[in-house]
């Protein structure tokens, strides 16, 4: 049953996405407000189709903030990244280089304000995601970073990235870390979800300017929230 359920949800969300896809490239050509609404339209379809056909249900434990400051979040599986435009205000993600590399997606990524990082490209790259993090900051809006840099199965606790502590000194915006426990639903290695409740597990908010020990032993603490 699970199979066939998640094979209903692939087939009805990756042939539904195409509209959206081609509206937000659209957008990015022409109109603003049409790409976002392009983006958040996709991020609710994915819930609502998560929710009738996969019986995922998500929970927030916790408050978000309601000002601009940097999200580090627990990374187990595709369906919280798909999610942040729906969760936040206009989130700009910092995601892997490559995928900006996706004919049409880039482009729309790059329009909308997502951050790539190139791992393998050293201080260059930090510096320019940075410059263009400032960028998105003073415009008001969230910034999302998973911390540990990729996906990891439930359960598993790698070390932080070290771009994480240096976006984290230069902007000077307050943490608020995030856990979850997406890949409960999603086993390793397995073409299936799930039903169950996804959550979010809000962690205290860590002011600016502290340690880089502190700070990185604070957030991995507190993603890894929903593992113990």
């Amino acid at each position: 049953m699970f199979l066939i359920r998640s094979l209903l949800f692939g087939i009805i969300f990756y042939i539904g996405s195409v509209p959206y896809v081609l509206s937000a490239l659209l957008g990015a050509y022409i109109s603003r407000p049409l790409l976002r609404s392009s983006v958040h339209g996709w991020s609710r379809f994915h819930h609502a189709c998560a929710k009738w056909l996969l019986g995922i249900r998500v929970a927030v434990d916790g408050k978000l903030s309601e000002e601009p400051v940097l999200y580090a979040i627990k990374h187990e599986a595709m369906f919280e990244t798909i999610d942040m435009p729906r969760l936040f205000h206009l989130p700009a993600v910092i995601t892997k280089r490559e995928l900006f590399d996706i004919p049409g997606w880039g482009t729309a990524a790059q329009s909308y304000g997502m951050i790539p990082v190139d791992r393998e490209a050293g201080a260059s790259a930090l510096r320019a995601m940075i410059t263009l993090a400032r960028k998105i900051q003073a415009e008001g809006r969230p910034i999302v970073i998973f911390p540990e840099g990729t996906r990891v199965p439930h359960g598993q606790k790698p070390p932080l990235q070290s771009g994480f502590a240096g976006l984290y000194k230069l902007l000077g915006l307050p943490v608020v870390p995030i856990a979850v426990n997406s890949g409960v639903l999603t086993p390793k290695g397995k073409p299936w979800w799930k039903p169950g409740i996804m959550t979010y597990k809000v962690g205290e908010t860590i002011p600016p300017g502290l340690p880089r020990e502190e700070v990185e032993a604070r957030v991995h603490a507190a993603i890894n929230a929903l593992n113990d």
